[in-house]
């Protein structure tokens, strides 16, 4: 297929797509607008529009398109698209979007293979699979994760205040400590920052680490790092607020601080990242060296 036939066919796919699915992008970027837990998908598409062009000058010169498994992923995208359409009333909304989503991302990655071949497609894995973030989680998948993060933020809360010296008590997402009773709320999850977290630390393990289990070691270091971001919020503000002025405990470091431990979380990230690419390049020069 010549070079300007398959970005043609490409387009064309891509205009279908928006024709079958345009109205649930914009619903979902609108959610991402409205709703703190979907922030993130806003980052989605730019950040892997990004990565693509980066990696414009890798991709094969040549590559047959991928008919066979490209026919096979259109396919499975509109079997998603006609379950969430047409399966109101059995399926709940937010169930019928994450469907959708899923199926507009795989019709994008099922064009790439269509026109532009299965080398194309494993150049690209990462960028192209990263677009998946834009499918918003659903809600009982969401309660649990707020669900996890709330008794791990109490966890690291409680674990803070005894390395401080504070007599402190646990009970499921309370803590008592003396002078103050503190509920680790839905709010207090920080279930933006965290998925941002995740999200950035997926971008930066993928931009400066080769290896994958490195790649792997820091992603999976983000979850309890967002755990401990969080319980680093409650026990600075709860000290503040029993130790210096009350005012603390519903001030602005308390409803508008999250920017400021979000930041000393990427700073921590980024610490396990500078250690694990000096480990990455040290073996590359005894290997280059033996």
């Amino acid at each position: 297929m010549p070079k300007l036939s398959k970005h043609i066919g490409f387009v064309l796919l891509a205009a279908v797509s928006l024709g079958l699915w345009g109205s649930q992008l914009i619903h979902t970027l609108k959610l991402a607008e409205g709703s703190e837990a979907y922030t993130h998908i806003l980052l989605i598409l730019p950040v892997s529009g990004a990565m693509i062009y980066m990696a414009r000058r890798t991709l094969p010169s040549v590559s047959r398109p991928g008919t066979g498994v490209g026919l096979a992923l259109l396919a499975f995208a509109l079997v998603l698209g006609s379950i969430a359409r047409f399966g109101a009333g059995a399926w709940p909304d937010d169930v019928r979007l994450f469907l959708s989503m899923f199926g507009l991302v795989t019709w994008w990655i099922a064009s790439v293979v269509l026109c532009f071949g299965l080398r194309t497609l494993q150049a690209l894995l990462f960028p192209l699979c990263f677009l998946f973030w834009l499918v918003p989680i659903p809600a009982i998948a969401l309660d649990e994760i707020v669900h996890f993060f709330q008794h791990q933020s109490a966890f690291a809360a409680r674990l803070l205040f005894l390395a401080a010296g504070v007599p402190v008590t646990q009970d499921g997402i309370m803590l008592s400590i003396p002078g103050l009773d503190i509920e680790v709320a839905r709010e207090c999850s920080s279930i933006r920052s965290s998925l941002m977290l995740i999200v950035t630390t997926m971008v930066l393990a993928h931009l400066f680490l080769r290896s994958w289990w490195r790649k792997a070691l820091l992603i999976a270091a983000a979850i309890p790092l967002a755990a401990a971001k969080n319980g680093l919020r409650i026990f600075v503000i709860a000290e503040l607020g029993t130790r210096v002025d009350p005012g603390f405990l519903d001030g602005n470091l308390h409803h508008h601080g999250g920017i400021v431990f979000f930041a000393i979380s990427l700073v921590v990230m980024a610490t396990l990242l500078w250690g694990l690419r000096r480990t990455e390049i040290t073996r590359s020069r005894r290997l280059g060296s033996a």
